[in-house]
């Protein structure tokens, strides 16, 4: 089997989901079936389509992704299928869609769960009669790329529910593939940290090395954002202490806990129903902990503040729009206090 090229990032791990995953890859890459990654966000799910590019005979064709979630719907289907000069106000010149781009290659549809319903009646019959036609044009075009989706949504429980078409999950899901997350693989911890540091050594010649007491914090953790968060994480503490030791103290709260003395949330606080705050809880709650020697107000409120963003940016999947709507706060106002409070790592 020819080498991946240098550019395709590595699957980290010696983890038995991780080689069973790998030995998956090697068997589904040569064939040209439909393939549905499934995984939460920032598991690697586009690492893995890349594998099974480099892996098959469409390697020496194009690999073209495309976020479904992140492209408005109104323009998604032009995007995807291209259009002539003059089929809509805006359209000045003929595009290529990423359909076409990808022809002898593979076109990553990544959120295939975020895809309108108008658009899945579409993409089914590009999946059934394997041609496709730009907005404007009377020429059908012959679909010659593979399609692998991903997701981090539970598609069978949007067919219930009526947001995903159940023809359209049968022909994607022909090969399903599932990315484990992090948190049951954690003893690939210290692999995935010394793989990232050599790439920002290599990439940004910094240096950043981990106690073994850090790396038993990083382990505990839960990772909700999974290896996309870890890599951000670790890319943050190499900028913030340059060719330097990264220890317990060094690490954010939300990962090291609370020393004795340092006051913090009494645990996670679940974000539900669009509320600012959870049942319970409020902006003047008194049920903080206090003693005689007094109690500092302006830390207890940033923490709280702090797991509150952190939850609803794990609820809304790092999307600073959703996690704003839930929270009842202005976009803006969100993105500000994220960045403030260093949880960027947890965005989209």
């Amino acid at each position: 089997m020819a080498p991946l090229p240098s550019h395709c990032p590595d699957l980290t791990g010696q983890d038995e989901s991780l080689r069973a995953l790998r030995r998956t890859i090697d068997c589904v890459a040569p064939s040209n079936a439909n393939v549905l990654i499934l995984g939460e966000t920032g598991t690697g799910k586009e690492v893995v389509a890349k594998h099974i590019h480099y892996r098959s005979d469409k390697r020496s064709g194009p690999f073209v992704p495309l976020n479904c979630s992140a492209i408005p719907a109104d323009l998604l289907e032009s995007e995807l299928f291209g259009h002539k000069k003059g089929t809509f106000t805006g359209a000045i010149s003929d595009r290529i869609g990423r359909f076409e781009l990808a022809a002898g290659g593979t076109l990553f549809l990544d959120e295939i769960g975020d895809m309108p319903l108008l658009l899945q009646v579409k993409l089914l019959r590009v999946l059934e009669e394997r041609i496709i036609q730009p907005l404007g044009s009377d020429v059908a075009v012959p679909m010659k790329a593979r399609i692998i989706a991903a997701t981090h949504r539970d598609l069978e429980q949007l067919v219930s529910d009526g947001g995903f078409r159940e023809d359209l999950y049968y022909r994607l899901n022909v090969i399903p593939i599932t990315v484990p997350p992090l948190r049951s693989r954690r003893d690939d911890i210290p692999l995935l940290l010394e793989s990232v540091a050599a790439e920002l050594k290599k990439r940004r010649r910094v240096t950043v090395g981990f106690s073994e007491a850090a790396v038993d914090k990083l382990k505990q953790y839960h990772w909700p954002g999974n290896v996309r968060e870890l890599a951000n994480l670790t890319e943050r503490l190499a900028v913030l202490h340059p060719n330097g030791h990264v220890d317990v103290d060094t690490l954010p709260l939300r990962i090291r806990g609370p020393a004795d003395d340092e006051p913090m949330a009494d645990g996670p606080i679940a974000v539900a129903n669009e509320q600012p705050y959870p049942a319970g809880l409020s902006d003047t709650s008194t049920d903080a902990p206090t003693d005689e020697q007094g109690f500092d107000l302006k830390e207890h409120l940033r923490t709280t503040e702090s797991e509150l963003i952190r939850q609803a940016l794990v609820a809304s999947d790092g999307v600073v729009a959703k996690a704003a709507k839930m929270l009842q706060v202005r976009r803006t106002t969100l993105a500000e206090k994220v960045k403030r409070l260093g949880l960027e790592v947890m965005l989209k």
